[in-house]
């Protein structure tokens, strides 16, 4: 599980948040750098630090910005094209296509793989992510070969947020850890809804009425572009169910 804490540029990074792994050497990622004079790591740029210690990474991440594909995350995508045996999977608007195998997904086989045309969603993990290579895709998991989850995203919306909040949403412990009670607030008032989370700043939103999806994509948003504190995703629950009533 990766550790998160803030930092801002120029700041003295703990030893206790450095990870350390007997094998494997220490991952620099975007927004760090090493300054040899004095072997300390410093942070360039003020974001969120995540140490992986699994993975023996440690990165600085922000709420805006590109987004950068990194194994094992969760996205959405949407399909481009495909070809041979492989779909072209936009993730972001600055990024090359990911490609997804036709294959990749639970039970597939060349006659039983979905035919998935372009401008559908997709919910998939990274793979592989490399600077110098497109990202590969699965909506499979390789160990169990099942979707978990994973797989076409049919009907519904798709709303952009901040990478930050994308983050914020997808935390273990949801919302008394994020801070973000928009959503379990709805669904406390009685509203039937789905939603997936791409770390990719991409929310799908499911419901029984498009007015529905319209209103629960837009608290999400609201709540992200106006940095909406606890009780003030609560007024705004309030509003919606009592104008949606």
């Amino acid at each position: 599980m990766a550790a998160h804490t803030i930092v801002l540029p120029g700041d003295a990074i703990d030893d206790a948040q450095i990870p350390t792994h007997p094998k494997k050497p220490l991952r620099l990622g975007p927004g760090l750098r090493h300054d040899p004079f004095t072997n300390a790591i410093l942070p360039t740029i003020a974001g969120q630090l995540v140490s992986d210690r699994p993975k023996n990474a440690l990165r600085v991440e922000t709420s805006t910005g590109r987004y950068l594909p990194r194994a094992g995350e969760l996205v959405i995508g949407t399909v481009q094209k495909s070809a041979a045996d492989v779909y072209y999977v936009q993730l972001s608007d600055h990024a090359a296509p990911a490609t997804l195998p036709q294959l990749a997904f639970e039970g597939a086989t060349k006659k039983t793989r979905p035919q998935l045309a372009p401008g559908a969603l997709v919910y998939a993990r990274i793979t592989l992510a490399d600077r110098h290579m497109d990202a590969e895709l699965e909506c499979v998991s390789a160990s169990t070969g099942k979707a978990d989850g994973l797989g076409p995203l049919t009907g519904g919306m798709l709303f952009a947020v901040s990478l930050g909040m994308a983050r914020r949403l997808m935390m273990p412990g949801g919302a008394a850890a994020s801070g973000v009670v928009v959503l379990e607030g709805l669904a406390a008032g009685g509203w039937q809804f789905e939603t997936a989370t791409g770390r990719n700043g991409k929310v799908w939103v499911d419901a029984g009425s498009a007015r529905t999806v319209m209103a629960v994509g837009r608290a999400v948003q609201e709540t992200d572009e106006k940095g909406l504190g606890v009780e003030e995703q609560q007024k705004l629950v309030r509003k919606l169910l009592k104008e949606m009533s």
